[in-house]
């Protein structure tokens, strides 16, 4: 226990490595990796409305922030985009790359929806990808009252966000899943709109670590205890089919939606390598992909570029044009 105690102050520590800080950082600008990401400063939208509990039980980890485009419409396309903290924060969805990726999701004409969701230190695995799964039932539930154009869902998300997203792409159609004798419930009943789909049209995984089986297969930020074995609350050793039940690659298959995946070379908090196997798995299965490899790009700084910002906003719209 005082191993695991250490391990989660040094994690939260250091979520200003795994998440996006407020101070500065070499080669991230002010506000750290990837920019000020708790400003609103790039943001242009017609509408905001904060603090919406998508789950009725009036919990912090449950709330989220929606926002709609400068133009007005009848309705939107809609990315929601989870925040990066290694599991470790329910409410970071005000620090949720707001003046980057959120910005050009507006700017391109997507509702943007940033929310919460249970750390770790609240809940373990499956929770967290439960909680997102309901946000996206909340949307179709609400489709009407926040203009979202369900048509169109996509996730997308930064570092263990990435990973959220990725896992809510490559789950679309699985509620209960057996992963070598381990029974996990992906789908949960967190919210009042269980008898709408989770399912997602397209993903966008920023640095995300999303094979948790794989973490050593590049440099990395080193902890007594992982970020992912706090979020399993296990050991791999033993069990290592709960690890790979967490890992959105176990789950590819042709059916999934368009993935984008981006990743830094210089990332030494999840390893490129991360991102390289993830894209060439959904390649190998037949999932439209695309794979943004940046050469100078860290966790967080240094990734979001215009280009990489107008790639990824092309890869969306080409996904809606296409939609299966």
């Amino acid at each position: 226990m005082k191993k695991l105690t250490f391990a989660v102050a040094a994690c939260f520590a250091a979520t200003t490595v795994f998440a996006q800080p407020q101070g500065g950082m070499p080669g991230g600008g002010f506000g750290g990796f990837g920019g000020n990401q708790s400003s609103t400063d790039t943001m242009r939208y017609s509408q905001k409305f904060l603090n919406i509990n998508y789950a009725g039980d009036n919990e912090v980890y449950h709330n989220l922030d929606i926002y709609l485009p400068k133009e007005e419409k009848a309705s939107y396309p809609v990315v929601i985009h989870i925040y990066g903290s290694a599991w470790f924060s329910n409410n970071s969805k005000g620090m949720a790359d707001l003046n980057t990726i959120c910005a050009a999701l507006l700017d391109a004409g997507y509702a943007v929806v940033t929310p919460n969701h249970r750390s770790s230190n609240d809940a373990k695995y499956p929770a967290q990808i439960n909680d997102i799964k309901a946000v996206i039932r909340f949307v179709r539930g609400n489709a009407d009252k926040y203009h979202f154009d369900t048509s169109f869902i996509a996730t997308s998300g930064f570092s263990s966000g990435g990973h959220l997203a990725s896992l809510a792409a490559t789950t679309r159609n699985e509620k209960v899943a057996n992963v070598d004798g381990y029974e996990v419930d992906l789908e949960g009943s967190v919210g009042q709109f269980t008898s709408f789909s989770s399912s997602v049209d397209a993903a966008c995984d920023w640095s995300g670590p999303v094979d948790l089986m794989h973490m050593d297969c590049g440099e990395s930020m080193k902890m007594p205890t992982s970020p992912e074995e706090v979020v399993l609350g296990v050991p791999m050793k033993g069990n290592e089919n709960r690890y790979k039940a967490l890992s959105a690659p176990t789950f590819i298959d042709p059916s999934d939606p368009p993935i984008i995946v981006c990743h830094g070379k210089k990332d030494n908090v999840v390893p490129f390598c991360q991102g390289e196997s993830f894209y060439n798995a959904l390649k190998a299965k037949g999932v439209v992909t695309d794979f943004i490899p940046v050469e100078e790009g860290g966790h967080g700084f240094n990734m979001y570029s215009k280009e990489n910002l107008a790639k990824v906003v092309n890869f969306l719209n080409e996904a809606r044009k296409n939609k299966k």
